[in-house]
């Protein structure tokens, strides 16, 4: 394939959003309305399902201003989605929609489930003969995916998770009556996210107690735990990754299977408060569940720095790599430490190797109780939440980018 090919080029975002995917949106986005080879910039209405529909926007007719505000806008601009492609018939509608705004640079910026769309999108586009160079754009706040150090989002949602857990260490040690509180963190099936939590402890506001779902959940162990904590400090604050689950393999929370997204996980949620009852019941104390819920992946006001240059820079990457003749590539991170500083180099993985693959926290990370991670995990995470962001203030409040998405025309 040779490296020039001209036409017109697709984004889209799936999945749970992140504080900083609009980052990512905005380096696709700028880069693609620079670069000549490049004829029209499309967005899909929320992701695979505005394609399906053809649904698309014209980026080339949005204000300039109001492109550069997604650096600093939460949740997902174009909107996203959680539909998984059913079969060649849905393939094929998307090959029409391609053929339809003549796309030759298809840009899909999601995690592991989206990278197994941009996958099979890929590979049909291959067999069908029309020449598109398709990349994915990385976005987890999960931070779980295959063949990336890390991935935009989570250093945002690890810091928002950190400070929160700091400033509610503070207000639970107010009173002389004590308490325990326990804080549900988001996390099926890897802990990331709650081990970030460990990071408050350099504030010297820690929790005392970090459980992660790469390991199973012991009710017996976890009770007594907490309890000859309470005892000897008169408080205990324990952060939980929503996915723990018995060693029989059912979640703690009790998610009813029914209860699932487009791509059967199970939606979990309610285990701070399933906690709080058991412990309240067990020790006779004051227990507090807070669920931190979406607030993780939306405050915007605690991304990191570093989280949103490199989302940015992830997506102005996949334009630049597709343009040079990439493609059924991921953008992913590679970790630099040069003496001692932490640096990030871009690199591609294929997407065989990213989609539908999922990477645990090492168990050399968790200490050998299980109850708490250790300091390989903390020097891994902290660099990450590094750098305060500056951001357009209206009235004392954030001023968010306001897209006129203008439907797009052939």
């Amino acid at each position: 394939m040779g490296n020039r090919l001209t036409g017109a080029c697709l984004f889209g975002q799936s999945g749970g959003p992140t504080s900083v995917i609009n980052a990512s949106a905005y380096g696709v986005i700028k880069t693609a309305l620079e670069a000549p080879e490049i004829t029209k910039t499309y967005g899909a209405a929320h992701g695979i399902a505005g394609i399906l529909n053809d649904t698309l926007y014209d980026m080339g007719k949005e204000d300039p201003r109001e492109l550069e505000l997604l650096m600093n806008t939460p949740s997902s601009a174009l909107g996203s989605c959680r539909y998984k492609i059913k079969d060649e018939k849905d393939l094929d509608r998307v090959y029409e929609i391609f053929k339809k705004y003549d796309i030759r640079y298809f840009f899909y910026n999601g995690g592991n489930d989206s990278m197994d769309t941009c996958l099979k999108v890929s590979e049909y586009m291959a067999r069908a003969g029309w020449d598109c160079r398709v990349i994915g754009v990385p976005k987890t706040i999960d931070n779980d995916l295959l063949g990336t150090d890390h991935c935009p989002g989570y250093g945002s949602a690890a810091k928002f998770i950190a400070t929160t857990i700091a400033e509610v260490y503070k207000d639970s040690i107010v009173y002389d009556t004590g308490m325990i509180t326990v804080v549900e963190i988001m996390g099926r099936h890897a802990g990331w996210l709650a081990g970030s939590a460990a990071l408050a402890q350099l504030s010297g506001t820690p929790p005392d107690f970090i459980y992660l779902p790469e390991l199973p959940f012991d009710m017996d162990s976890f009770l007594n735990y907490v309890e000859s904590t309470y005892k000897a400090k008169n408080n205990c604050l324990v952060a939980v990754s929503e996915g723990i689950r018995y060693p029989d393999g059912c979640f703690v929370s009790e998610a009813k299977p029914s209860l699932t997204d487009g791509f059967g996980h199970a939606q979990l949620g309610g285990l701070a408060a399933t906690l709080a009852g058991i412990v309240g019941h067990r020790t006779g104390a004051k227990v507090r569940g807070i669920e931190l819920s979406l607030l993780q992946r939306c405050g915007a006001h605690l991304a990191s720095q570093t989280d949103i240059d490199e989302a940015f820079l992830a997506g102005k990457a996949a334009v630049e790599n597709a343009l040079a003749g990439n493609t059924g590539r991921m953008i992913a991170f590679e970790r630099e430490n040069i003496n001692g500083a932490y640096r990030c180099k871009i690199v591609c993985q294929p997407l065989s190797v990213c989609a539908n693959s999922e990477k645990d926290v090492p168990r050399e990370w968790i200490n050998e109780a299980g109850n708490y991670v250790t300091q390989e995990f903390i020097d891994y995470a902290l660099p990450l939440i590094q750098g305060e962001n500056t951001r357009a203030i209206e009235n004392g409040l954030p001023r968010f980018a306001k897209l006129r998405k203008i439907k797009a025309e052939v």
